[in-house]
């Protein structure tokens, strides 16, 4: 049985590292065409962009629909992903559509990560309801499963406000995922400040070399504590968050104006209902003249047009509006 884990008392600010390099991962939108198709194109281009501007790019998650597309899709976005990098790194998430009181579906598991593996991405392990509705000792035991078949993988906390499926684990849950060698790393996201602290605080007295990419897009500054990141917010400026990155490894002021302009974005993009944030980020693409349309998956939710005038505002006072 595990036992629980109790974080003592801290001072987040001694969590700060100023100067450090960090890891940033992007998770890239699929967009769509005015007809409602893949804009495969376009799609393309941005990940060729994130990759060039440093940024590791991370398709088939959520910013990608993951669990909105079929499989015959997230076969073709990891082969073109594959195609236009070129050996480049990138991640990508393995996803098991299940439904509730689901039982645990290794098998499921193994062909989405050979999927991924086969195309040379390292795997993200996207929960689901087989996976989350287990007991803590069980959850555990499931990825050390998965590392069987995958020498490096990444773990994925995701709130509910994001996916029903999902499930932010006890810090018991997460000591055991450092526990285990071939998991380099978790993405967090529960939009809480405390809570991945709690993790930073944990990792930093249990497991150095692990990383918490925080996937926060209301926080982005947690990078300041130690987190790296996995984002969605990222994939509407990979340049600029490129950018902001090596501010803060120069240890220049600079990196907070920035921020603070790349989180008023997130604080828009991040509002309820959060999946439509997706709709944001093509919005905001497209400002840019990155894509054609703003059309999102039919059934992912959608922003009002009256989003478009301040998405252009932000835009402009980060000198990145298409045409001016």
């Amino acid at each position: 049985m595990l036992e629980d884990v109790i974080v003592p008392p801290y001072d987040p600010q001694e969590l700060r590292h100023p100067g450090r390099k960090i890891t940033g991962m992007s998770a890239i939108l699929l967009p769509f065409t005015e007809g409602g198709r893949i804009d495969w194109e376009s799609f393309e281009q941005h990940i060729e962009r994130t990759a060039q501007a440093g940024l590791t790019p991370a398709v088939n998650m959520d910013t990608g629909y993951a669990n909105l597309i079929s499989e015959e899709i997230r076969r073709e976005v990891l082969q073109r992903t594959q195609q236009t990098l070129q050996g480049r790194p990138f991640v990508a998430g393995a996803y098991v559509g299940d439904q509730p009181g689901a039982a645990f579906n290794l098998d499921a598991y193994r062909q989405q990560i050979d999927s991924i593996q086969g195309c040379g991405g390292l795997p993200v392990i996207f929960q689901s309801y087989g996976l989350t509705g287990q007991s803590d000792e069980a959850i555990v035991a499931a990825y050390a499963q998965i590392a069987q078949f995958a020498p490096q993988f990444i773990g994925f906390e995701l709130g509910t406000m994001f996916a029903p499926f999902g499930k932010i684990y006890s810090l018991a849950v997460y000591q055991g995922l450092m526990a285990i060698p071939q998991c380099i790393g978790a993405k967090h996201s529960s939009l809480s400040r405390r809570l991945e602290w709690d993790r930073l605080v944990l990792r930093n007295a249990t497991r150095d070399d692990f990383k918490v990419f925080t996937g926060n897009d209301l926080a982005i500054d947690m990078v300041m504590y130690g987190s790296d990141y996995l984002l969605g917010i990222s994939t509407f400026a990979p340049d600029l968050f490129a950018q902001r990155d090596a501010l803060w490894a120069q240890n220049s002021p600079d990196f907070f104006e920035l921020n603070d302009i790349l989180q008023y974005l997130g604080f828009l993009a991040f509002r309820a209902p959060v999946p439509a944030y997706k709709h944001s980020a093509a919005q905001f693409l497209k400002l840019r003249g990155w894509i054609a349309s703003d059309r999102t998956h039919p059934n992912s939710p959608a922003r009002p047009a009256s989003d478009v005038p301040i998405l252009a505002e932000i835009a402009q006072r980060l000198g990145v509006l298409h045409g001016v």
